[in-house]
Protein backbone atom coordinates (compact mmCIF):
# COMPACT_ATOMS: atom_id res chain seq x y z
CA UNK A 1 0.00 0.00 0.00
CA UNK A 2 1.37 3.62 -0.63
CA UNK A 3 1.51 6.26 1.84
CA UNK A 4 -1.21 7.55 3.93
CA UNK A 5 -3.11 10.18 2.05
CA UNK A 6 -5.71 12.97 2.72
CA UNK A 7 -8.27 12.62 0.38
CA UNK A 8 -11.47 14.96 -0.35
CA UNK A 9 -14.47 13.17 -1.70
CA UNK A 10 -17.20 15.58 -2.61
CA UNK A 11 -20.72 13.90 -2.73
CA UNK A 12 -19.05 11.82 -0.32
CA UNK A 13 -22.67 10.99 1.66
CA UNK A 14 -24.15 9.77 -1.78
CA UNK A 15 -24.18 6.74 -3.19
CA UNK A 16 -21.03 5.82 -4.88
CA UNK A 17 -19.43 8.41 -2.30
CA UNK A 18 -19.92 6.62 0.85
CA UNK A 19 -18.78 3.35 -0.29
CA UNK A 20 -15.39 4.90 -1.87
CA UNK A 21 -15.18 7.03 1.79
CA UNK A 22 -15.52 3.40 3.32
CA UNK A 23 -12.69 1.82 0.85
CA UNK A 24 -9.97 4.65 0.83
CA UNK A 25 -10.46 4.72 5.04
CA UNK A 26 -9.80 0.74 4.82
CA UNK A 27 -6.57 1.37 3.02
CA UNK A 28 -5.56 3.77 5.79
CA UNK A 29 -6.29 7.06 4.46
CA UNK A 30 -7.64 10.29 6.15
CA UNK A 31 -10.95 11.07 4.34
CA UNK A 32 -12.93 14.24 3.97
CA UNK A 33 -16.46 13.63 3.14
CA UNK A 34 -18.07 16.97 1.63
CA UNK A 35 -21.41 17.09 0.63
CA UNK A 36 -24.85 18.96 0.90
CA UNK A 37 -27.83 16.16 1.47
CA UNK A 38 -29.68 17.12 -1.10
CA UNK A 39 -29.44 13.08 -2.71
CA UNK A 40 -27.12 12.51 -0.38
CA UNK A 41 -27.75 10.78 2.97
CA UNK A 42 -26.06 10.50 6.72
CA UNK A 43 -27.09 7.51 6.99
CA UNK A 44 -25.18 6.27 4.21
CA UNK A 45 -22.03 7.56 6.14
CA UNK A 46 -23.19 6.47 9.96
CA UNK A 47 -20.75 4.04 9.97
CA UNK A 48 -18.13 5.98 9.42
CA UNK A 49 -18.85 8.59 11.98
CA UNK A 50 -16.71 7.43 14.98
CA UNK A 51 -13.61 6.48 13.10
CA UNK A 52 -10.90 9.49 13.97
CA UNK A 53 -9.86 9.57 10.30
CA UNK A 54 -13.09 10.03 8.94
CA UNK A 55 -14.91 13.97 8.70
CA UNK A 56 -17.67 14.79 7.79
CA UNK A 57 -18.31 18.52 6.31
CA UNK A 58 -21.77 19.60 4.84
CA UNK A 59 -21.36 22.43 2.56
CA UNK A 60 -22.19 22.78 -1.31
CA UNK A 61 -19.80 22.78 -4.04
CA UNK A 62 -21.55 25.83 -5.93
CA UNK A 63 -19.37 27.87 -3.11
CA UNK A 64 -15.51 27.51 -2.82
CA UNK A 65 -13.72 24.89 -0.66
CA UNK A 66 -10.96 25.57 1.24
CA UNK A 67 -9.75 22.28 2.06
CA UNK A 68 -5.71 20.61 2.12
CA UNK A 69 -5.59 17.63 0.96
CA UNK A 70 -3.76 15.03 -1.99
CA UNK A 71 -6.20 14.23 -3.78
CA UNK A 72 -9.94 14.50 -4.72
CA UNK A 73 -13.03 12.78 -5.93
CA UNK A 74 -15.59 15.12 -7.64
CA UNK A 75 -18.91 13.10 -7.21
CA UNK A 76 -21.28 15.98 -6.50
CA UNK A 77 -24.19 16.16 -8.62
CA UNK A 78 -27.67 14.43 -8.28
CA UNK A 79 -27.65 11.16 -10.62
CA UNK A 80 -30.82 9.95 -11.29
CA UNK A 81 -33.30 11.73 -13.37
CA UNK A 82 -35.90 13.05 -11.20
CA UNK A 83 -33.17 13.96 -8.88
CA UNK A 84 -31.03 15.66 -11.54
CA UNK A 85 -34.39 17.05 -13.04
CA UNK A 86 -35.64 18.25 -10.17
CA UNK A 87 -34.00 21.51 -10.09
CA UNK A 88 -32.58 21.52 -13.59
CA UNK A 89 -30.54 25.21 -12.60
CA UNK A 90 -28.70 23.91 -9.71
CA UNK A 91 -27.91 20.52 -11.47
CA UNK A 92 -26.29 22.11 -14.74
CA UNK A 93 -24.46 24.92 -11.85
CA UNK A 94 -23.50 22.27 -9.64
CA UNK A 95 -21.36 20.18 -12.67
CA UNK A 96 -19.65 23.46 -13.67
CA UNK A 97 -19.35 25.27 -10.55
CA UNK A 98 -18.29 22.37 -8.62
CA UNK A 99 -15.70 21.40 -11.47
CA UNK A 100 -14.20 25.03 -11.14
CA UNK A 101 -14.07 25.00 -7.50
CA UNK A 102 -12.51 21.60 -7.10
CA UNK A 103 -10.05 22.07 -9.76
CA UNK A 104 -9.28 25.53 -8.17
CA UNK A 105 -8.58 23.38 -4.41
CA UNK A 106 -6.48 21.08 -6.42
CA UNK A 107 -4.35 23.50 -8.47
CA UNK A 108 -3.75 25.35 -4.74
CA UNK A 109 -3.29 22.36 -2.98
CA UNK A 110 -0.87 21.00 -6.06
CA UNK A 111 -3.38 17.96 -5.93
CA UNK A 112 -4.66 15.19 -8.16
CA UNK A 113 -8.21 15.29 -9.35
CA UNK A 114 -10.67 13.03 -10.87
CA UNK A 115 -13.77 13.56 -12.43
CA UNK A 116 -16.87 11.09 -11.98
CA UNK A 117 -18.32 11.91 -15.57
CA UNK A 118 -21.11 10.01 -16.80
CA UNK A 119 -22.10 7.61 -19.45
CA UNK A 120 -24.80 10.35 -20.21
CA UNK A 121 -21.77 12.10 -22.30
CA UNK A 122 -22.73 10.22 -25.02
CA UNK A 123 -26.28 11.25 -24.94
CA UNK A 124 -28.51 8.82 -27.04
CA UNK A 125 -25.71 7.02 -29.07
CA UNK A 126 -25.41 6.78 -32.82
CA UNK A 127 -22.50 4.27 -31.96
CA UNK A 128 -22.88 0.96 -30.11
CA UNK A 129 -21.31 -0.17 -27.83
CA UNK A 130 -19.23 3.18 -26.55
CA UNK A 131 -15.65 3.71 -27.08
CA UNK A 132 -13.97 6.89 -25.29
CA UNK A 133 -13.53 8.34 -28.87
CA UNK A 134 -17.32 8.72 -29.48
CA UNK A 135 -18.02 11.96 -28.97
CA UNK A 136 -21.57 11.64 -28.33
CA UNK A 137 -25.46 12.54 -29.54
CA UNK A 138 -26.59 14.82 -27.21
CA UNK A 139 -29.61 17.53 -27.31
CA UNK A 140 -28.67 20.29 -25.81
CA UNK A 141 -32.05 21.55 -24.64
CA UNK A 142 -33.86 18.65 -23.66
CA UNK A 143 -34.97 17.95 -20.36
CA UNK A 144 -32.16 15.69 -19.67
CA UNK A 145 -29.22 18.29 -20.60
CA UNK A 146 -29.61 19.88 -17.11
CA UNK A 147 -27.33 16.74 -16.19
CA UNK A 148 -25.51 15.46 -19.60
CA UNK A 149 -24.36 19.24 -20.64
CA UNK A 150 -23.71 20.12 -17.38
CA UNK A 151 -20.85 16.79 -17.02
CA UNK A 152 -19.56 17.55 -20.77
CA UNK A 153 -18.52 20.92 -19.53
CA UNK A 154 -17.26 19.53 -16.49
CA UNK A 155 -15.21 17.45 -18.58
CA UNK A 156 -13.81 20.51 -20.83
CA UNK A 157 -13.01 22.16 -18.10
CA UNK A 158 -11.07 19.12 -16.63
CA UNK A 159 -9.24 19.20 -19.54
CA UNK A 160 -8.62 22.74 -20.08
CA UNK A 161 -7.35 23.42 -16.14
CA UNK A 162 -5.05 20.65 -17.55
CA UNK A 163 -3.40 22.50 -20.47
CA UNK A 164 -3.55 25.99 -19.23
CA UNK A 165 -2.46 25.51 -15.42
CA UNK A 166 -1.03 21.70 -15.47
CA UNK A 167 -3.51 20.29 -13.07
CA UNK A 168 -2.99 16.64 -12.46
CA UNK A 169 -6.56 15.39 -13.66
CA UNK A 170 -8.40 11.67 -14.53
CA UNK A 171 -11.86 11.35 -15.61
CA UNK A 172 -13.92 8.70 -15.91
CA UNK A 173 -16.95 7.85 -17.56
CA UNK A 174 -19.59 5.84 -14.86
CA UNK A 175 -22.11 3.72 -16.77
CA UNK A 176 -24.88 2.38 -14.60
CA UNK A 177 -24.42 1.64 -11.12
CA UNK A 178 -26.11 -0.20 -8.60
CA UNK A 179 -26.08 -1.93 -5.38
CA UNK A 180 -26.43 -0.90 -1.34
CA UNK A 181 -26.94 2.87 -0.17
CA UNK A 182 -28.78 3.26 -3.49
CA UNK A 183 -31.96 5.49 -2.38
CA UNK A 184 -35.15 4.04 -2.58
CA UNK A 185 -37.31 6.52 -4.14
CA UNK A 186 -33.87 7.72 -6.35
CA UNK A 187 -35.69 6.65 -9.91
CA UNK A 188 -32.88 4.65 -11.21
CA UNK A 189 -34.05 1.54 -13.09
CA UNK A 190 -32.69 -1.06 -10.58
CA UNK A 191 -33.86 0.84 -7.25
CA UNK A 192 -37.18 1.11 -8.75
CA UNK A 193 -37.58 -2.42 -10.15
CA UNK A 194 -37.05 -3.75 -6.49
CA UNK A 195 -39.08 -1.84 -4.63
CA UNK A 196 -41.79 -2.33 -6.62
CA UNK A 197 -41.30 -6.02 -6.69
CA UNK A 198 -40.49 -6.04 -2.59
CA UNK A 199 -43.84 -4.53 -2.56
CA UNK A 200 -45.69 -6.39 -4.97
CA UNK A 201 -46.79 -3.56 -7.11
CA UNK A 202 -47.16 -3.25 -10.59
CA UNK A 203 -43.61 -3.01 -12.40
CA UNK A 204 -42.95 -0.03 -14.95
CA UNK A 205 -41.56 -0.76 -17.98
CA UNK A 206 -40.66 2.16 -20.35
CA UNK A 207 -41.72 1.86 -23.61
CA UNK A 208 -41.52 -1.65 -24.82
CA UNK A 209 -38.91 -2.88 -22.54
CA UNK A 210 -36.13 -3.79 -25.22
CA UNK A 211 -33.81 -0.61 -24.56
CA UNK A 212 -30.50 -1.82 -23.02
CA UNK A 213 -28.28 -0.65 -20.21
CA UNK A 214 -25.31 -1.89 -18.90
CA UNK A 215 -25.17 -2.61 -14.94
CA UNK A 216 -22.06 -2.57 -12.87
CA UNK A 217 -21.83 -3.25 -9.56
CA UNK A 218 -20.87 -0.23 -6.57
CA UNK A 219 -17.51 -2.57 -5.52
CA UNK A 220 -16.81 -3.00 -8.97
CA UNK A 221 -16.70 0.63 -9.65
CA UNK A 222 -15.19 1.83 -6.64
CA UNK A 223 -12.18 -0.60 -7.59
CA UNK A 224 -12.11 0.93 -10.84
CA UNK A 225 -12.20 4.68 -9.29
CA UNK A 226 -8.92 4.03 -7.18
CA UNK A 227 -7.19 2.38 -9.80
CA UNK A 228 -7.78 5.50 -12.04
CA UNK A 229 -6.69 8.46 -8.94
CA UNK A 230 -3.52 6.18 -8.48
CA UNK A 231 -2.86 5.44 -12.17
CA UNK A 232 0.05 6.42 -14.10
CA UNK A 233 0.55 9.79 -14.06
CA UNK A 234 0.35 10.92 -18.06
CA UNK A 235 -2.82 8.79 -17.76
CA UNK A 236 -5.40 11.54 -17.64
CA UNK A 237 -8.29 9.31 -19.53
CA UNK A 238 -11.33 9.62 -20.20
CA UNK A 239 -12.03 6.18 -19.55
CA UNK A 240 -15.19 4.39 -19.38
CA UNK A 241 -16.21 2.54 -16.21
CA UNK A 242 -18.86 -0.09 -16.49
CA UNK A 243 -20.40 -3.71 -17.35
CA UNK A 244 -19.81 -4.90 -20.68
CA UNK A 245 -22.81 -6.69 -19.99
CA UNK A 246 -26.08 -5.81 -21.75
CA UNK A 247 -29.48 -6.07 -20.38
CA UNK A 248 -32.75 -5.24 -21.51
CA UNK A 249 -34.95 -3.80 -19.36
CA UNK A 250 -37.82 -6.61 -19.87
CA UNK A 251 -34.46 -8.96 -18.79
CA UNK A 252 -33.83 -7.12 -15.48
CA UNK A 253 -37.13 -6.50 -14.62
CA UNK A 254 -37.75 -11.02 -15.08
CA UNK A 255 -34.74 -11.50 -13.15
CA UNK A 256 -35.93 -9.15 -10.32
CA UNK A 257 -39.02 -10.66 -10.41
CA UNK A 258 -37.40 -14.43 -9.94
CA UNK A 259 -34.63 -13.48 -7.30
CA UNK A 260 -37.26 -11.67 -5.34
CA UNK A 261 -40.27 -14.18 -5.91
CA UNK A 262 -43.09 -11.42 -6.52
CA UNK A 263 -46.26 -11.70 -7.58
CA UNK A 264 -45.56 -8.04 -9.45
CA UNK A 265 -47.35 -7.72 -12.85
CA UNK A 266 -45.05 -5.93 -15.81
CA UNK A 267 -47.27 -2.78 -17.29
CA UNK A 268 -45.87 -0.60 -19.78
CA UNK A 269 -45.54 3.56 -19.86
CA UNK A 270 -44.51 5.56 -22.75
CA UNK A 271 -40.58 6.29 -22.72
CA UNK A 272 -39.52 9.30 -21.23
CA UNK A 273 -38.11 12.34 -23.82
CA UNK A 274 -34.52 11.65 -25.33
CA UNK A 275 -34.09 8.48 -23.54
CA UNK A 276 -31.54 6.74 -24.43
CA UNK A 277 -31.93 3.11 -26.62
CA UNK A 278 -28.61 1.23 -25.54
CA UNK A 279 -25.75 1.78 -23.81
CA UNK A 280 -22.72 -0.68 -23.50
CA UNK A 281 -19.04 0.48 -22.83
CA UNK A 282 -16.54 -0.73 -24.33
CA UNK A 283 -13.75 -1.27 -21.59
CA UNK A 284 -10.36 -1.97 -23.63
CA UNK A 285 -8.94 0.92 -21.97
CA UNK A 286 -9.00 0.45 -18.77
CA UNK A 287 -8.48 -3.56 -19.40
CA UNK A 288 -5.36 -2.19 -20.31
CA UNK A 289 -4.20 0.92 -18.41
CA UNK A 290 -6.18 0.42 -15.44
CA UNK A 291 -5.52 -3.85 -15.69
CA UNK A 292 -9.55 -3.35 -14.51
CA UNK A 293 -13.03 -5.48 -15.01
CA UNK A 294 -15.62 -5.90 -13.61
CA UNK A 295 -15.90 -9.10 -11.62
CA UNK A 296 -19.40 -9.31 -10.31
CA UNK A 297 -22.34 -10.88 -12.09
CA UNK A 298 -25.54 -9.42 -12.51
CA UNK A 299 -27.72 -11.74 -10.42
CA UNK A 300 -24.68 -11.84 -7.65
CA UNK A 301 -24.95 -8.34 -7.07
CA UNK A 302 -28.93 -7.85 -7.47
CA UNK A 303 -29.14 -10.36 -4.48
CA UNK A 304 -26.64 -8.14 -2.55
CA UNK A 305 -28.78 -5.17 -3.42
CA UNK A 306 -32.45 -7.06 -3.12
CA UNK A 307 -30.98 -8.09 0.27
CA UNK A 308 -30.36 -3.94 1.40
CA UNK A 309 -33.33 -3.05 0.11
CA UNK A 310 -35.08 -5.70 2.32
CA UNK A 311 -33.56 -4.58 5.68
CA UNK A 312 -34.54 -1.07 5.01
Amino acid sequence: MGKRKRILITGGAGFIGSHLCEKLLEQGNEVICLDNLFTGQKENIRPLMNNPDFEFVRHDVLEPIYVECDQVYNLACPASPPHYQFDPVKTAKTSFLGAVHTLETAKSCHARILQASTSEVYGDPEVHPQPESYWGCVNPHGIRSCYDEGKRVAETLFFDYHRQYGVDIKVVRIFNTYGPNMSPDDGRVVSNFIMQALKNEDITIYGDGNQTRSFCYVDDLVEGLIRMMNSREDFTGPVNLGNPGEFTMLELAELVLKLTGSKSKLIHKPLPEDDPTQRRPVIDLAKRELSWEPKIPLEEGLKRTIAYFERL
